[in-house]
């Protein structure tokens, strides 16, 4: 597979092709330019640090130790977290003064691959400008930059998630007692990786009763780890067999999240951040924001509180922009992923189930009646392999041009906006596919319509 390097870090198969794969020399040389830049905005700094974190990934431990070395090579100490999660790793830098974070994880990816997710001093995704900045630097590599006067110091701080989550909990208004003492049954599918952890320490300091499924983490996915419906037919059935109160399934670096309910039927990923909304919007009014892939619910839920709603491009950092410019009290992604700024500009599962328990205990009632209160859509979800030579802008104006009489919106591919349906359709920063996401408001009418363009591009 081809390594994909981007704005957010690099990212590719592990192996020792330094044209194909994250190799050593490759993630030496982003590791440097990311460095460099670290070192560029710091000038006056003599005591800088990067925290450096790792998901459950068989390759994670390895790989996380050439990161460690290349950065104190440079200069700059190390913070590691060890076996952490991306919410984790960007929650400490800006409450332990560091400089910036790199999170060794290729999130929703087979185990196979890795990647290097790269934060900025607040704990965020690195800009665009910055990102730029670091790829070109990159392409343009010069292993003479390795000669540095200064060696950093590496010092350790396991189980960094157990403070995040006790932060977490100190928010005003969770409905901590109410949880305690409803003792609640979860089966939780960690996907063999930093979830197996970090989520059942949460639900102890809740009251909750564990079944873990999958939370050794050791990298060995059970299953495809992206946390979809068509990957999640063992918790689906765990949670029948054990009469559970619902499940929660996350990715491997626990920046995603979805429920089961009680039933055994998948919540859905894009009702995760709508169910943790109105929860925040009841208790702090506010603006939300979400991105061009997400589904229309968020925006019928915000209007009913009287606020508005506002779109991104796709992509965290994306949305973090569109959050601080329109003073969002929450927002996120369609794929559960949810961003309190309050705590933390970044998709956090961990903030995201407490959200939706504690409006789960208000609410008082089950996991399936919950659902039934929001506005019904249904999504499809496709896509197609492409190759380097593919010119996306080409598709995009030609299936632009057929649909010409509707609302259309180029900020990040194509997007159209029919009466009662939409369609987006982009190119994937992470892998070289083609995403085209159909909803509706009948799973035909999204699945249908997610067919009639998939036939169209491949007529082009």
């Amino acid at each position: 597979m081809p390594l994909i390097k981007s704005i957010s870090g690099i990212r590719g198969t592990v192996g020792d092709d330094d044209n194909e794969n994250l190799s050593p020399v490759n993630i030496k040389k982003f590791v440097i330019s990311y460095c460099e830049w670290i070192l560029s905005i710091n000038k006056k700094g003599d005591n800088l640090r990067v925290v450096t974190g790792r998901d459950g990934r068989e390759s994670g431990p390895e790989i996380h130790k050439l990161v460690n070395e290349t950065i104190v090579s440079c200069g700059i100490n190390v913070l590691d977290l060890g076996l952490s999660t991306t919410p984790s790793v960007g929650f400490s830098i800006p409450r332990t003064k560091s400089h910036g974070g790199i999170m060794i994880t290729a999130s929703h990816n087979p185990k196979e691959w890795n990647a290097l997710k790269l934060l900025n001093k607040q704990g965020e995704f690195i800009s665009k400008e910055a990102g730029e900045l670091i790829v070109k630097k990159v392409n343009n590599f010069d292993f003479k930059t390795l000669k540095k006067n200064i060696i950093g110091k590496i010092n350790f701080k396991d189980e960094y998630y157990k403070d995040h989550i006790n932060e977490i909990l100190k928010i005003s208004f969770l409905k901590l007692d109410e949880i305690k003492s409803k003792k609640f049954k979860v089966v939780v599918d960690g996907i063999n990786s930093s979830g197996g952890i970090a989520v059942p320490y949460l639900l102890e300091k809740l009251n909750i009763s564990c079944i873990k499924l999958n939370c050794k983490p050791d990298g060995d996915f059970a299953h495809n780890p992206e946390p979809l419906k068509e990957n999640l037919s063992e918790l689906c059935e765990s949670v029948k067999s054990n009469s559970a109160d619902f499940g929660i399934a996350v990715d491997p670096d626990v920046d995603r999240l979805v429920f089961v309910d009680e039933k055994g039927k998948v919540f859905g990923e894009e009702y995760t951040l709508v169910t943790c909304a109105d929860y925040i919007l009841k208790n702090t009014p506010g603006n939300t924001v979400s991105n061009l892939s997400s589904t229309r619910a968020l925006s019928d839920i915000t209007k009913k509180y009287g606020k508005n709603y506002y779109s991104s491009s796709v992509g965290e950092v994306n949305v973090v922009k569109k959050m601080k410019k329109t003073k969002a009290v929450i927002g996120g992604e369609g794929n559960g992923g949810v961003i309190y700024p309050k705590t933390h500009y970044g998709r956090d599962a961990l903030i995201g189930i407490v959200f939706f328990v504690s409006h789960l205990v208000e609410k008082n009632i089950s996991v399936s009646e919950l659902k039934k209160l929001y506005p019904k859509y249904y999504m499809s979800k496709s896509k197609i392999e492409i190759s380097k030579k593919i010119k996306t802008q080409y598709i995009f104006k030609k299936i632009e041009a057929f649909y010409k009489n509707e609302k259309i919106n180029n900020e990040d591919g194509l997007k159209i906006d029919f009466h009662d349906s939409w369609v987006h359709i982009r190119k994937s920063n992470t892998e070289m596919i083609l995403r085209i996401y159909t909803e509706a408001k009948t799973e035909d009418k999204a699945k249908s319509l997610s067919r009639e363009i998939v036939k169209r591009i491949k007529e082009i």
